[in-house]
């Protein structure tokens, strides 16, 4: 029997974080283990409880969390991991990716990876189109990460335009074809 692979789940602190518990429910339907982690902020809307309940595995919150087993965290998840998806992508975090910041666990486990990265931004439709967001996913793309395009929809301002996360099932077959 093969192993299972193994998926980061970056989470990050978009109002699309919800749909993070589904793509970890299908993910599972997929065969495939799901280990979250989480930006602080993304805390300020979610507890890692709720993940740590879905995916039956510890969720990781921070850099300097006391460790259950002497590792350097970001280090052991990016070996760890078979593929990595940030779903929700926020604007901060793809901007910090882009340009090589590791001031959180997350940010770390992706500069740390050799992993495939994918990247399924999460935003208001503004920010979606500012010139630094897009050059910053022009600069991830040539530096070979894949970025699951939002779509168009109702926003959370309210608004309707292009920044409501991937439909769920796109960003699973987009980590299957991955793997």
């Amino acid at each position: 029997m093969a192993e299972k692979k193994n998926i980061i789940l970056g989470v990050t602190a978009s109002i699309a974080i919800y749909k993070s518990c589904e793509i970890i429910r299908q993910l599972q339907e997929k065969g495939l283990s799901v280990t979250v982690v989480m930006t602080a902020e993304a805390e300020e809307l979610i507890r890692p409880v709720v993940f740590r309940s879905l995916t039956r595995n510890k969720v990781y919150t921070g850099m300097f969390q006391e460790p259950q087993a002497w590792e350097i965290e970001h280090i052991s998840l990016a070996k760890k991991a078979d593929l990595v998806l940030v779903a929700p992508a926020t604007a901060n975090i793809i901007g910090k990716i882009a340009n090589g910041i590791c001031d959180d666990l997350l940010t770390c486990v992706v500069m740390a990876t050799s992993a495939p990265v994918l990247l399924a931004p999460a935003m208001n439709a503004n920010m979606f189109r500012n010139k630094i967001l897009q050059d910053n996913l022009n600069k991830l793309k040539a530096a070979g990460y894949k970025i699951i395009a939002p779509v168009e929809g109702k926003l959370a301002c309210g608004d309707r335009g292009i920044g409501c996360l991937a439909p769920v099932e796109a960003i699973v077959k987009e980590v299957k074809r991955y793997l």
